[in-house]
């Protein structure tokens, strides 16, 4: 048992050892900076022209830019709304009068059933990506109204 232990304690410390030895090797890598490649920030780079073998004015001017903020990507796929602004769409729409509240319950499957219905939408009492292309109309239009 003792001997078992020994090893595994050895076999623990080299694990620990090789990956602190990584862990240096990546520590003593440098960034690349301008200054490094001889590059400032006032360098002008001249770029002859070709057909009269003329010198141009200078075509790349080496400058640093703030940075700007990062502003996260939309979600991939489709939109999808809220239970809010799919009861509130529904009832612009003149086919849900129960209060929203953002639960979907049976008030807003029927709704949502009768509205699919009167667009000629396959009812299944779920708002996908054709229904609310539908629906979502008057969720926009509503809003627009009340911007005014």
């Amino acid at each position: 048992m003792k001997k078992f232990l020994s090893f595994a304690f050895m076999v623990l410390m080299l694990t620990a050892l090789s990956g602190c030895a990584k862990k240096q090797e990546v520590e003593e890598l440098q960034p690349i900076t301008l200054e490094s490649l001889g590059v400032t920030n006032n360098s002008v780079q001249v770029v002859p022209d070709l057909e009269t073998q003329e010198v141009n004015v200078p075509a790349v001017l080496v400058a640093t830019a703030p940075a700007k903020e990062l502003v996260p990507l939309p979600p991939q796929g489709p939109y999808r709304p809220t239970d809010i602004e799919i009861q509130t769409a529904l009832s612009k729409a003149g086919f849900y009068t129960g209060n929203i509240d953002g639960k979907i319950g049976p008030k807003s499957k029927k709704a949502i059933e009768d509205f699919q219905s009167a667009k000629g939408l396959k009812v299944d009492g779920k708002v996908g990506a054709k229904t609310w292309e539908a629906l979502g109309k008057y969720l926009s239009a509503a809003s627009n109204i009340d911007k005014r």
